[in-house]
């Protein structure tokens, strides 16, 4: 249980929690209560709740906290061990902790519904998954014999373990084998080690954040890998070796389509180019076609055919402030303005008293100075800082 605010004891039910502090809970046990204990905002005739878990919730004569024990009996000692439960409960008997729990866990119509539905909808999630992966759990997946060309090819990756026979920083557990925190350690000494737990943490989050993209991009199966890339010319080749970077902070899915796009604008602007000035357009348009339909195909596929082919961007429509937290302390210029700049009410009255704060204190404001401020799309700064000059709440510097 959480301490209590007054005399940082254990809470034990039931116990108070102050209903005007917040966001994070000022919870009290009765002794701290019953003095008036006051702390910083929270006063003593603040509107208060009182925590318990002492009534039933699934049938009469099981409290709220029974229930909760008998879970933590059952995950503990393991189903069926109804005699360590009982034991473990103590204020339940072997024959009615395995009642209870077959009742309203087991039998319970509610909760076997839940299940199924639970069941449904995983199975149409894996059915309709549109991943990278390309060794699935319900595939045979290779096993090349170790130090193979395929072992090679797949980075040393065993698919039936789903993991690499070598990892990344291979040796990081090294620098902790020998770290060893005792009790009469200093101050220093105890918060270097602490220091070199925290960075073998960065380095395993690295380990798995490399493990996750070769992955999802199916860069495991190398060969396949490098067989789709050939397919393109050898300039949208180049563009796909630049554009690799990338695949870190997108997903799969987002990278091949970011390719796709780029490939069908270079064949397109290839054709342009190179074929305009023939005067044979029908089979010129026929050898373009046949040749590059497999990009095009996927292009359209990814809803991007719109503005690679006729080579423009429409403009995006206006934001719906509809329900967005700060909307109703806007007038109608300034929603007019969200909607257009497409700014959430909330970052826009952020934004806004940074400006005029700054504006105050310097007793003006240039637009170099609002770009400083707010690091944002500069377009949308300049049409914010704009609109405040126009409506009086800033002048310029």
């Amino acid at each position: 249980n959480p301490p209590c605010r007054g005399c940082s004891s254990y809470l034990v039910e039931p116990y108070i929690k102050c209903a005007e502090c917040g966001p994070s809970p000022f919870l009290l046990c009765l002794q701290c209560f019953t003095r008036g204990y006051e702390y910083k905002k929270h006063q003593s005739d603040h509107k208060y709740e009182i925590m318990t878990s002492d009534f039933p919730v699934l049938e009469p004569g099981w409290t709220a906290q029974e229930e909760m024990a008998l879970l933590e009996a059952v995950m503990d000692c393991g189903f069926g061990n109804w005699q360590d439960v009982a034991y473990q409960m103590r204020t339940k008997t072997k024959e009615e902790c395995e009642g209870h729990y077959m009742k309203n866990f087991i039998n319970n119509p509610l909760f076997s519904s839940t299940l199924l539905s639970l069941r449904q909808m995983e199975d149409h999630l894996s059915r309709t998954a549109d991943t990278a992966i390309p060794f699935k759990p319900t595939d045979d997946p290779p096993r090349p014999s170790f130090d193979s060309q395929v072992s090679r090819d797949m980075a040393g990756y065993m698919p039936a373990r789903a993991d690499f026979m070598e990892e990344f920083d291979n040796y990081a557990e090294w620098d902790l084998k020998d770290i060893d925190f005792v009790d009469d350690d200093s101050d220093i000494l105890h918060a270097l080690k602490v220091a070199v737990v925290d960075i073998y943490h960065s380095r395993l989050e690295e380990r798995q954040r490399r493990k996750k993209i070769i992955r999802d991009h199916g860069l495991i199966n190398l060969r396949k890998f490098q067989i789709l890339e050939r397919r393109y010319p050898k300039e949208v080749q180049d563009l796909y070796d630049v554009m690799r970077r990338f695949a870190r902070v997108v997903g799969p899915i987002e990278h091949d389509k970011f390719i796709e796009s780029h490939a069908c604008e270079y064949l397109t602007l290839f054709f342009f180019e190179n074929y305009i000035s023939i005067g044979n357009w029908k089979s010129c348009c026929l050898s373009f076609y046949n040749s590059n339909l497999h990009i095009l195909q996927n292009v359209m596929k990814s809803d991007q055919m719109n503005c690679i082919v006729l080579l423009c961007r429409r403009s995006a429509p206006p934001l719906n402030l509809t329900g967005l937290p700060g909307t109703e302390k806007l007038n109608e210029r300034e929603k007019e303005l969200c909607q257009v700049v497409r700014l959430v009410p909330g970052a826009y009255l952020e934004y806004k008293q940074a400006l005029l704060n700054e504006c105050r204190r310097q007793g003006g404001l240039r637009l170099a100075q609002a770009r400083s401020l707010i690091k944002i799309d500069v377009n949308k700064t300049r049409k914010i800082y704009d609109f405040l000059i126009k409506e009086g709440y800033i002048n310029k510097a």
